[in-house]
């Protein structure tokens, strides 16, 4: 509201204080507007969902669709048949960008570029706020599309600017996504298998720089790494890893999918982006912004990699604490070791209501797109907590095929099995009430199966 109709407002009411009362909402507002518009980043005080559809609904009327007496003649106007769809959708109909270009303004919709650009400033604001360095995000950009996906994006752009490049080293996490994503960009992968460290599973150094040498560092694409995964593979060792690709000028991309909201994921990813090369990473947006599925988030150290690519938490620190160190929470790799049906230990949770929780069992191996993975879904081929204290593992002959029986030479030779484990997760969005009822069932479905 302009000054001109508050003054005629005034005149209509013969009073111009009981005018200028009324509408210190929409003073508040319009001054709110201006501190995002003028800062680009998160508001230290949430705006309300009342405040935030009042700016939807003034970048919608912005778009041409929505425009009072526009005559649309083109092929693509804008137009939504069910009222439904276009309520749902703010009356935003044009999407984001032109013409193959992402970031390009849409002359049809200056209100849904501006919202888009608006958001990317707004995420580039909360991974700061995450707690990633300065040096480490020079600038992110939001794609419409899953994660999966958005990584087989970034393979291709990569692999377009060395065409003679047809390998991806990739330590191996056992999610069919992560890795079909590598197909899907026409690339090779070289899967590195991983090591145990206790009952962690860990990068091998080692095997990815004597690889980089069996093929020559210009004939590989890039090193895909990755953040937070289901226990007991821990984050890759990020750091390392960069040094490597800046040493043999490889570029890296990190699937850092859950790791917004985990600070050592970010602390990893800073200190890679300072010491080594990283030249994109990934995030979800379903998995960090509680948000539906169907986005991600490309961050990049580089502006100039940001460009290219439009062109073509404390309270969960909190809560883990209880989970993990709860008297009534037994649950660990020694006692579970005596197993009578392990496998119903997921399917009887998810009757109990219990969603998210994997129990990981030793599994026939799985071929995807023609590649073998034994044990799939455990990262490696034999999971066994105590194999890295001084005791080898010696396949044996009569089973040479068959990667979940293997003897265990350093005295007595003896045949182990892959261990199983259960995995639950503390992520954003958990309840600290949470805690107490998960504890209560799974206490419930392993004095069944124990």
């Amino acid at each position: 509201m302009d000054q001109r109709n508050i003054k005629l407002f005034a005149d209509i009411l013969g009073n111009e204080n009981y005018v200028k009362k009324a509408i210190e909402k929409n003073t508040r507002r319009q001054s709110m507007l201006n501190s995002l518009l003028s800062q680009k980043c998160l508001p230290v005080d949430g705006w309300s969902d009342e405040d935030i559809k009042w700016l939807l609904d003034e970048l919608s009327c912005m778009d041409m669709n929505n425009q009072q007496g526009q005559i649309g003649v083109g092929e693509r106007e804008g137009r939504i048949a069910s009222k439904l769809v276009y309520q749902r959708h703010f009356g935003f109909s044009h999407g984001i960008g032109r013409s193959g270009d992402i970031a390009e303004n849409q002359p049809k919709a200056i209100g849904s570029s501006l919202l888009y650009k608006l958001a990317n400033k707004l995420v580039l604001s909360s991974l700061k706020i995450a707690g990633i360095s300065k040096k480490a995000v020079g600038d992110c950009i939001i794609f419409p599309m899953a994660t999966g996906l958005t990584l087989s994006f970034c393979m291709q752009l990569i692999k377009s600017q060395n065409v003679s490049a047809k390998y991806v080293i990739w330590p191996r996490i056992d999610q069919k996504s992560c890795f079909k994503a590598i197909i899907g960009a026409g690339l090779q992968p070289v899967i590195i298998e991983n090591l145990i460290e206790g009952d962690e599973i860990r990068t091998d150094i080692d095997s990815i720089e004597k690889k980089i040498i069996e093929l020559g560092a210009n004939n590989i694409a890039c090193i895909y790494t990755t953040t937070s995964c289901f226990a007991p593979r821990v984050p890759d060792r990020l750091v390392q890893v960069s040094t490597i690709c800046k040493n043999y000028n490889i570029p890296h991309l990190v699937n850092n999918a859950y790791g917004v909201q985990s600070t050592r994921c970010l602390g990893l990813l800073s200190e890679a982006c300072t010491k080594g090369r990283v030249d994109y990473f990934v995030q979800s947006t379903d998995k960090n912004y509680m948000v539906p599925v169907g986005g991600s988030i490309i961050a990049s150290p580089s502006l100039e990699k940001i460009e290219k690519l439009t062109i073509g938490i404390y309270k969960r620190t909190k809560l883990f604490e209880p989970l993990s160190t709860d008297e009534r929470n037994q649950a660990t790799l020694s006692n579970l070791r005596k197993k009578k049906d392990e496998s119903m230990i997921g399917p009887m949770l998810y009757l109990r209501n219990v969603s998210g929780a994997r129990s990981v069992n030793p599994s026939p191996s799985r071929t995807i797109e023609g590649y073998n993975f034994q044990n799939w879904c455990q990262h490696i081929n034999f999971y066994f907590p105590e194999s890295s204290k001084n005791i080898e593992l010696v396949r044996l002959k009569s089973i040479e095929n068959d990667l979940n029986n293997l003897s265990i030479s350093g005295g007595e030779k003896t045949l182990a099995k892959a261990t199983s484990y259960l995995n639950v997760a503390v992520a954003i969005g958990f309840k600290e009430e949470d805690i107490d009822l998960f504890i209560e069932k799974l206490i419930s479905v392993l004095d069944q199966i124990y």
